[in-house]
């Protein structure tokens, strides 16, 4: 049995990976549980001599509650938009071989090459002609719409993996394509569905441009929107505003640790066979 040699430039190497990782997160959570006078005195890297949570209470104090609300409506809504659109489009787009249906997905995936930039002053036309403007609706809608060709994109590759003989043998059994959809193609393709909703909800969580054209008072605020409440006419407080940035991580983490395994597995089947 040989043995194995250890390898120093690759334990190097995870070390620099590890400091660089590491620092801003120690950064970040030391100075959430700081007073804003410690934090200035003591600087960034020094080590809290008294630990304290206010900034967590004073980031709600500060209406950051109604903001993380607002976010979690915006992002459950269009999560449930994407969920209830792309996989019927996405079984169409695998299991048909007409033109209409190619050309729906062409179309879908045209709006890959649009940044949300270049349609930002006409959006906002029509959602003020909708009577949609500082509304939560009007910041729900689009983001659907931007996450819709890349979810139909992710999802139809992974319903591709899906292998054909199984098709073919419920219909034999006289399943209609409603019965196959339900019954085989959606239990089939988890890793495709986890994919696009933690993508969504991303997306929809992280969103700035749409919520700063499309909204304006605090009632329909989101996070994004709600942190700049921390800067003020004497500075910014960066403990308060550091703690309001890790209570928004907090879900977008949760989504992931339960949701990576058939992430991957989604992302692998982009492609299709």
């Amino acid at each position: 049995m040989t043995k194995r040699r250890p390898h120093y430039l690759a334990g190097a190497g995870s070390l620099i990976w590890l400091g660089l990782v590491g620092l801003p997160l120690y950064v970040m959570l030391a100075a959430t549980v700081r007073s804003r006078s410690e934090y200035a005195r003591g600087g960034p890297l020094s080590f809290p001599d008294h630990l304290t949570f206010d900034n967590y209470s004073g980031a709600f104090d500060s209406g950051f509650g109604q903001y993380f609300l607002n976010t979690v409506i915006v992002t459950v809504s269009v999560v449930a938009i994407v969920l209830l659109l792309v996989p019927p489009l996405a079984f169409a787009i695998v299991r048909s071989r007409g033109r209409f249906t190619s050309g729906v997905f062409r179309l879908f995936l045209l709006g890959l090459a649009i940044p949300a930039q270049a349609v930002i002053v006409p959006m906002f036309y029509l959602i003020s002609k909708a009577g949609l403007y500082d509304n939560l609706i009007g910041v729900i809608l689009p983001t659907a719409a931007f996450c819709l060709p890349v979810s139909a994109l992710i999802l139809s590759g992974a319903m591709r993996d899906i292998s054909p003989e199984l098709h073919e043998a419920m219909a034999i059994d006289g399943a209609p394509p409603r019965q196959i959809f339900f019954r085989l193609v959606l239990p089939l393709s988890r890793g495709g569905l986890s994919t696009i909703v933690v993508f969504s909800a991303l997306q929809a969580w992280n969103g700035f441009l749409f919520p700063l054209v499309l909204t304006q008072s605090d009632s329909a605020k989101l996070i994004t929107l709600g942190l700049y409440d921390f800067r003020t006419a004497y500075g910014i407080d960066i403990p308060g505003l550091l703690a309001a940035v890790v209570l928004s991580m907090l879900p977008v983490l949760l989504v992931y640790l339960f949701a990576r395994r058939a992430l991957v597995q989604g992302l692998m089947g982009v492609g299709g066979k």
